[in-house]
């Protein structure tokens, strides 16, 4: 073999060398490229995963919200009706008790000796609506004859008589301090009671917002 045949032979074989080497790296950047487009692929799916779970829970939140919102406002009117069903059955039988005189006449009495008691000034008025303003100028001595000696006790004239369904006012003469011992003053000291026994009757296990719908 001459001198030129065998260069031939070794560009050959260099040429062949090169072509493995490069075929070789060719198949390494293939499944490099491959494989980091199986990658991205990946990360691209599981962050639209948790993107569609988050705004999947934003939406059941949202939602939960809403029922939790509709269901107060629905509990809400439930309460405000049977708060105001149970103030009608309480002034239908104050109508009721305040005709029976004999223990309605009682009642008052006992009402004002008790704001004598707790009202520590010397000199107290008594005010009452018109019917029962009569009532107790009727026996207004011997009311005020038990009276410890300390008290002086005054009924109001008619002309300063209260509008109340029933019961008295109790003031000192400059009305810095009273007991109000009417109908509706005790009512509105009552309604608190009410609408809180009426929410308890509703939702035994009270009412939180976040444990409606939980388990």
């Amino acid at each position: 073999m001459n001198q030129v045949e065998e260069l031939e032979q070794a560009i050959l074989g260099r040429a062949e060398r090169l072509a493995s080497q490069y075929q070789e790296r060719a198949r390494r950047s293939r499944d490099t490229i491959l494989r980091e487009a199986a990658e991205r692929l990946h990360l691209r799916e599981t962050r639209e995963e948790s993107i569609a779970k988050t705004l999947a829970e934003r939406t059941f939140r949202q939602r939960v919200q809403a029922s939790e919102l509709k269901l107060q406002t629905q509990l809400d009117r439930v309460r405000w009706n049977l708060v105001q069903d149970v103030e009608q059955a309480l002034t239908d039988r104050m109508r009721v008790f305040v005709a029976d005189e004999a223990a309605y006449g009682a009642w008052l009495d006992r009402l004002i000796l008790e704001a004598v008691e707790l009202i520590e000034a010397p000199a107290l008025v008594v005010a009452a609506n018109v019917q029962d303003q009569r009532r107790l100028h009727a026996r207004w001595a011997p009311l005020t004859q038990g009276l410890p000696s300390d008290k002086t006790l005054s009924l109001a004239p008619v002309e300063e008589a209260i509008d109340t369904l029933g019961g008295v006012l109790v003031t000192t003469h400059d009305r810095h301090i009273r007991v109000d011992h009417t109908f509706e003053g005790r009512l509105e000291r009552l309604r608190p009671r009410v609408q809180q026994t009426i929410l308890e009757r509703l939702l035994p296990g009270g009412f939180e917002t976040g444990n409606l719908f939980g388990g």
